[in-house]
Formats: C-alpha cells, structure tokens, sequence
C-alpha cells in the first residue's frame, strides 16, 4: 500500500470513525426482545451483520412475511436516534488525530456512508468535524442497501476521475466491495461492525485499531 500516491482519503463513518457498535447491539436487542428473538452479543454480531441490511435482518430471524424490512427499519432507527442514546455516541480516542495528520500531509478527506446523509451532517457537525471534510456522501433514507452508488457520486462531485489516487478506510466487507468497484485502494479497520476473521479474508489492507493505521499512514 504506497501511502505516497494517494490525494484522496474517504472515510466510512459508523464503526470506523464512530464508535457505535455497542450501541447498535443495544438497540436491535430491544427490537428483538419485543418479539422474543434470540439475541446479540458482540461476538454474534460481528459475524453475522453484513450488506444490504436487509439481509442482517434475515439472519437475526425477523419475518419480513408478517413485518416489511423498511417497518423494522424504521423502528430501529427511531430506537438509535432516541435521546436514551445520543448522549451516548462517541468516536474512537483516535479519530479526530488522524484526521489531523491526513490533513497535515496535504491530502483531502471525505465521508461516504450508508448512513442517511442528513442525520449523518448533523452528527459530523455535532462532533465538530466538519472541517476535515471536501464532501460528506450518505443515503437518501435510512434502510442501507449499499453505498457504491454514492460513492460513484463521490468521486464525481470532488472531481476525482483516477481511483488509484484515493483511499477508502472503512470496517467491513461491503467498503472494500465499493472500493473495488471505484478502483481504490481499501485498508480495513477491525475495530467495527465485522470481526477481524471475516476481513482477513479479503485482499485489502487490514489493522485492528485506527492508531495502526495512523502509523501505517505516517
């Protein structure tokens, strides 16, 4: 990974910057309780949560038949985004460190999220991270089918038209399907919402923590 020809650094968000697994466990645990599902633990999770959502879903036993992926969804989101968590969101002690030093070295920065894109900038702004930021891609709604669309919108939007000259840091599998279909270089970090196993199998860069790969990037 030739850190010296990169321009570009675009970031994933949720399990990457923010440190929201535990959250996200927390939350989904009241959905599945409410109907008497198994449910999660830290281990689980990160072994099963994958892309489009909708399939995460699948595995945790939800019965689309009787309750429609978005209906759920839809609760989840209103369950994360309730007051009893948003004291509680955090980002990972070294986050806004490398983005110091990515900016430090000259490069531009971006977010590209699975996120809806304007709770997304409200979270970016509420952390005071706006400045790092040339463009801040998320979805138009909350059900997270993927992101490559986005991240083609990326690219265009920032003027960007060689992907070998830009590197995505994401947490999971479905981040370095999109950086591969936009022709970037992926260094994965399995701090987040996949388990280090699952991403060791994938040819991307990987480290355990955002401080290894500050110095991977140094």
């Amino acid at each position: 990974m030739g850190r010296g020809k990169y321009k570009h650094i675009i970031w994933d968000w949720n399990g990457t910057l923010l440190d929201d697994v535990d959250l996200v466990i927390d939350a989904m645990n009241k959905l599945l309780r409410r109907r008497e599902l198994s449910l999660l633990n830290r281990e689980l999770y990160k072994n099963i949560f994958t892309f489009p959502v909708r399939d995460y879903y699948a595995r945790l036993g939800f019965d689309f038949a009787a309750e429609p992926y978005e209906q759920l969804a839809d609760e989840f989101i209103a369950e994360i985004n309730s007051d009893e968590y948003h004291s509680r969101y955090r980002l990972f002690p070294e986050a806004k460190g490398i983005l110091e030093q990515i900016k430090a070295l000259g490069l531009s920065q971006s977010i590209l999220s699975a996120s809806a894109e304007d709770k997304l900038r409200e979270m970016i702004h509420a952390f005071g991270l706006g400045g790092y930021f040339q463009a801040v891609n998320g979805l138009g709604d909350h059900y997270a089918h993927g992101k490559l669309e986005a991240g083609k919108q990326c690219l265009l939007d920032l003027g960007i038209n060689k992907g070998a000259e830009v590197l995505l840091i994401g947490d999971t599998a479905h981040d370095f399907e999109v950086a591969a279909a936009l022709g970037c270089d992926c260094l994965l970090v399995a701090g987040g919402h996949q388990s280090y196993a699952r991403l060791r199998r994938l040819k991307a860069g990987l480290v355990n923590s955002l401080a290894e790969a500050a110095a991977l990037l140094r």
